[in-house]
């Protein structure tokens, strides 16, 4: 039991007040509490507390139980909600929509953006694969294919595989760990208005033909100003500055929401796996990325200002770009696919009806390889020459990484033996990742190998490895849990008959698009070439790629018209449609601003399996104004109530002034300097003291 409000230094504490559980809450999870407790903070029976409100001069002034409005015995059902929502909603229309705070708006944006994204990265892959559908076509020039491959790959990297997994954190992880919001909620509107900003720039450069040339990964001296002048090089270096912004921006959020905002009795061994993916992955977000921005930014500063950092000539190093785009280029596909692992452990938990077999197991296989990620970025550069010691280091490496996926599929494959699968589109795609993820996997372990490596590295056998990889390792879990979260997402189910069509298409499209690649690349046809010559014995394998591709896209485009019709005409979805057991499905679907009207108490991995009738929640939050009970962070007993940040206007401002700064330094270095005054008027004002501060209870 935990203590209750108001008390002042040396008051006794009577037992807390606890309400017989009942049958069923309302539509919103306002109903009579079960189990309900009042909450102190983050104290234990016998401590010492008392209350305090921060005052103009630093006065503190005690407060009762009386002086601040709490959810309680007394506040339940439509009188609770009705609260809530005036506490926790948005006002109307354009401004609110600005200025929203609310995860579930930001995190569904995000998920819209992205998928945007994905969709005019397809677009530029079958305007590609057209071109190489038979030897020595025309359909276009070596100029606009390389700027279709570069945009191709940037935008599928940088603005979709990234961003949509982070966005399915934002929007998912609040809800599945039982809280009302996601930390720092100003900042996550913030880092969605400079990924859009990024995005727009990118693709407005690529319109009016000055889209980056040099592939995604801008190898110098290539996209150096030698060899490449002009600003296309320019525009992308700077959109990763902004891309890097926002995914940081993102990590930090949501390692402070996981670690400190978790529902009381969740402790780090109760946590869903898909939490436990994104926590892993928003580390390797912070310590990965800014080696990208750094390197963007050494040759942002080679190009604009003069220095030689990759300029051999002078004593640079072309080399240090690989190494630093590497260090983060090669964690980057483990931060794509660990959330698609979580997408695939919560999917197959409730379709198979039985907790994910060896869940210690699978966590430790997930931190796992959120550490060997980062020892395995030289294998893409075992080609450039370096010393015979590195190598054997390095394929161990690459061959070690191995063994954690290995024991993720096995334990996926023994909780669907052991389970009683339910083979619906979202487990589908499960079986479709893990198929298409072993092929993937295995012609990676091939890559460890130095010999096999050289022979292969510039052909189209690595293009069919990282597209399995990456497809089946990410866009599979990602349709999945499109389909499973779908009715959270917007309170419709998605339909089963055209959804089953749709996976067979996009499944099978995508092996017979990129499962020639493989041949390709053993028959010598090299990458990154905008057309070959006939009697190479390729053609055939091309056209079929080609074919494959088109029948991909039909797949999509068939997933997209399912989305939109279940959009407006899916069958109603129940909080719980699919009986999960997780947090998420608590609540209503589509949940309510607040998220939950009593923060819920979890008791074991699967709480809503274990309490199907008798969900404790605890009580004593305000609702006059956003509170949330932040945990401690281990064993998620409660430890303070914080106040949210309210909706505000600044961090749109912030990022326009941001946005201002950074492509006007495209143009001029003094773009930093006179930039920087807008951009900290901004932060000014966001961060500026407002008056009437929420009441937060201290210990002393």
């Amino acid at each position: 039991m935990f203590l209750g409000p108001g008390l002042r230094r040396g008051d006794v504490q009577p037992p807390p007040p606890v309400i017989p559980a009942e049958a069923g809450t309302d539509e919103h999870g306002g109903g009579k509490p079960r189990e309900a407790v009042f909450l102190g903070p983050g104290l234990r029976r016998g401590d010492e507390i008392h209350s305090t409100t921060p005052r103009r001069g630093g006065e503190m002034t005690v407060l009762t139980g009386q002086d601040l409005p709490r959810d309680g015995e007394d506040l339940q059902g439509a009188a609770l909600h009705g609260r809530l929502e005036r506490t926790w909603g948005d006002a109307p229309g354009l401004w609110g929509w600005l200025t929203t705070t609310d995860h579930k708006r930001i995190g569904k944006r995000y998920v819209v953006t992205a998928m945007i994204f994905l969709v005019l990265g397809g677009l530029l892959a079958l305007a590609m694969r057209m071109q190489l559908a038979r030897p020595e076509a025309g359909l276009m020039t070596p100029d606009r294919y390389n700027q279709l491959f570069t945009m191709h790959g940037t935008t599928m990297m940088f603005l979709f595989a990234v961003p949509v997994m982070e966005a399915f954190a934002v929007y998912l992880v609040p809800l599945m760990i039982g809280t009302r919001n996601i930390s720092f909620p100003r900042l996550n509107a913030f880092s969605y208005y400079m990924y859009v900003a990024g995005g727009i720039l990118l693709w407005v450069a690529f319109l009016l033909n000055i889209g980056p040339d040099a592939g995604w990964f801008a190898y110098v001296p290539l996209s150096g100003p030698e060899f490449s002048p002009g600003k296309r090089t320019d525009i992308w270096a700077q959109m990763i500055t902004f891309t890097e912004v926002a995914a940081l921006a993102v990590a930090v959020e949501l390692v402070a929401t996981i670690l400190k905002q978790r529902a009381p009795g969740m402790t780090l061994a109760r946590m869903p796996l898909f939490v436990w993916g994104v926590l892993v992955t928003a580390f390797m977000v912070i310590f990965s990325m800014p080696s990208v921005a750094l390197a963007s930014g050494l040759l942002i500063s080679d190009r604009l200002v003069g220095t030689h950092f990759y300029n051999q000539f002078e004593h640079g190093d072309p080399l240090l770009w690989q190494h630093l785009f590497w260090f983060f280029g090669h964690p980057e596909v483990y931060i794509i696919f660990l959330p698609g692992a979580g997408f695939v452990s919560q999917i197959t938990e409730t379709f198979c009806r039985r907790p994910v077999f060896a869940y210690p197991a699978m966590v430790l296989a997930l931190v796992t390889i959120g550490l060997l990620a980062f020892g395995v970025w030289v294998h893409h550069m075992f080609a450039t020459g370096l010393p015979r010691m590195g190598y054997a280091f390095y394929t161990a490496a690459t061959m070690a990484v191995a063994i954690p996926s290995g024991v993720q599929i096995f334990c996926w494959i023994a909780t669907i033996w052991d389970g009683r699968p339910r083979f619906q589109v979202p487990l589908l795609y499960v079986v479709a990742f893990i198929i298409t993820f072993v092929i993937g996997g295995l012609s990676g372990v091939m890559q460890a190998s130095v010999p096999i490596d050289l022979q292969v590295h510039d052909t189209y056998f690595i293009v069919a490895h990282f597209h399995y990889v990456l497809i089946g390792g990410a866009v599979f879990p990602l349709l999945g849990a499109i389909t499973y979260w779908f009715p959270k997402f917007t309170g419709r189910m998605m339909g089963e008959t055209l959804g089953k069509i749709g996976f067979w298409m996009i499944f099978l499209g995508f092996q017979v698009a990129f499962f020639p690649m493989h041949l390709l690349g053993m028959w010598g046809m090299p990458r990154r070439v905008y057309t070959y010559p006939t009697g190479m014995g390729w053609d055939e394998m091309n056209l079929l790629a080609t074919l494959g591709s088109f029948i991909l896209a039909l797949g999509f485009l068939l997933f997209i018209v399912n989305a939109a019709k279940s959009l407006y005409l899916g069958r109603i979805a129940e909080p719980n449609p699919w009986d999960a057991p997780t947090l998420e499905w608590a609540t209503a679907s589509p949940p309510p601003q607040y998220n939950f009207a009593h923060i819920p108490v979890v008791t074991s991995r699967v709480p809503l399996w274990d309490n199907r009738n008798h969900l404790p929640v605890v009580t004593g939050l305000r609702v006059d104004d956003r509170e949330l009970l932040l945990t401690t962070v281990m064993d998620a007993r409660p430890d303070v109530r914080e106040p949210s940040a309210l909706p505000s206007i600044w961090p749109l401002w912030a990022a326009l002034s941001t946005t201002c700064l950074f492509i006007s330094s495209i143009f001029t270095p003094w773009a930093v300097v006179i930039g920087a005054f807008p951009v900290g008027a901004a932060l000014i004002a966001w961060f500026w003291p407002k008056s009437g501060l929420s009441p937060e209870p201290v210990i002393e």
